[in-house]
């Protein structure tokens, strides 16, 4: 019988190669869970869905109106009914939609009827009725929400 030390060449090679694609596969398999974990959520298809904001009669032309919109989601097992505030403002026939989180820090602006702007409380940010940034620190406009209107309702995709 021959020692450890005296493997024939072929084998050793054989040996070597299965030791090698053992790990690889195991390194592959590795990459492919940890890498599908983190990656997922980015694939993962948020659920958009309309949601009645209100009665487009109500709305006054050119001005923008705080709604507040309840939008259901799944924490765990409780269904807990977020509360949106948003901004719709009627011109003619079409509605806008805007988030009323300041782009600044995350504060929630309101409309200024004197001035006729939207004025963030913290910073003093200051945004027209189209919601563009007119003066203070915020970086970007506040994000506009698709609308529709549907049998005389505002509906809007959140």
């Amino acid at each position: 019988m021959a020692s450890a030390d005296h493997i024939h060449p072929d084998r050793r090679r054989f040996f070597s190669r299965i030791v090698t694609t053992v790990q690889t596969l195991i390194g592959a398999t590795l990459g492919v869970l940890v890498g599908g974990a983190a990656v997922a959520p980015a694939f993962a298809g948020r659920e958009e869905t309309w949601f009645p904001a209100s009665a487009f009669g109500e709305l006054p032309h050119d001005v923008p109106v705080p709604v507040v919109v309840g939008v259901p989601r799944q924490d765990g097992y409780t269904r807990i009914i977020e509360q949106r505030t948003l901004f719709l403002m009627r011109s003619g026939d079409a509605v806008t939609a805007l988030d009323s989180t300041c782009t600044h820090l995350g504060c929630r602006v309101s409309w200024d009827r004197e001035h006729e702007v939207l004025r963030c409380p913290c910073h003093g940010g200051v945004y027209d009725r189209t919601g563009a940034v007119k003066a203070g620190p915020p970086p970007a406009p506040l994000a506009r929400i698709a609308t529709r209107v549907d049998s005389g309702q505002v509906l809007v995709r959140l």
